[in-house]
């Protein structure tokens, strides 16, 4: 599984994903100010909902490239004949995606803090948000992924299935900025559910891709 995680980060960093997902994130918060004016009290008040927003975006980014490839190419068959279970797959998927975009989101959300002129205890919020939030987001995208390959204008697609699943991350993690306990509890109980259950049905598509 460890084999299988780094090859998914080094395949990331070197087709560019990762790097391209964290400048769409800063890109977003750039040019949000610029949108909005410049009312410093108005982008502190929203500024945690579009990090959450943009990084909800950055997460989609790289979806058709999770699972495709190795479909297309047979990896993924060549990964069951050794009798490597599917869900093991989509599981170290999950966990080589989050590695890739999580940590590097939220230090671009420091920067992206600055832009938008947050106080540090909101940073701080938005950053406790983002770790628990961010591995569900991965989770969904991995599942995503294997729902959506193949089938034609595949990266359309893959928003159209993953921006409504995501909702509840988006809520409850911009609401964890000011609802405090009770909106991290809801955002950890949602980026649970979607961890546990997103390798089953990552495992299914892709096992369906195969036949």
């Amino acid at each position: 599984m460890l084999t299988l995680i780094a090859r998914d980060l080094r395949i990331g960093w070197a087709s560019g994903g990762i790097v391209n997902a964290v400048a769409f994130f800063l890109l977003v918060t750039i040019l949000f100010p610029f949108a909005v004016g410049p009312d410093t009290v108005l982008l502190a008040r929203i500024g945690g909902g579009v990090i959450w927003a943009a990084a909800l975006l950055a997460a989609l980014m790289p979806v058709e490239r999770l699972v495709g490839p190795d479909l297309d190419s047979g990896v993924i068959d060549q990964l069951a004949v050794r009798g490597v279970s599917l869900s093991a797959v989509a599981a170290a998927k999950i966990v080589a995606h989050w590695l890739g975009f999580g940590p590097p989101l939220m230090l671009a959300a420091v920067l992206a803090a600055g832009l938008l002129g947050l106080p540090a205890a909101t940073l701080a919020a938005v950053e406790l948000g983002l770790l628990i939030g961010t591995p569900g987001l991965a989770a969904l995208a991995v599942a995503t992924s294997a729902l959506v390959t193949g089938l034609r204008g595949a990266g359309s697609v893959a928003g159209l299935v993953m921006l409504p699943l995501a909702v509840p991350l988006l809520i409850f993690g911009a609401g964890s900025i000011e609802g405090g306990m009770g909106a991290l509890k809801l955002l950890g109980a949602v980026s649970l559910l979607l961890l546990a259950g997103a390798p089953f049905v990552a495992a299914a598509a892709m096992r369906a891709g195969m036949e």
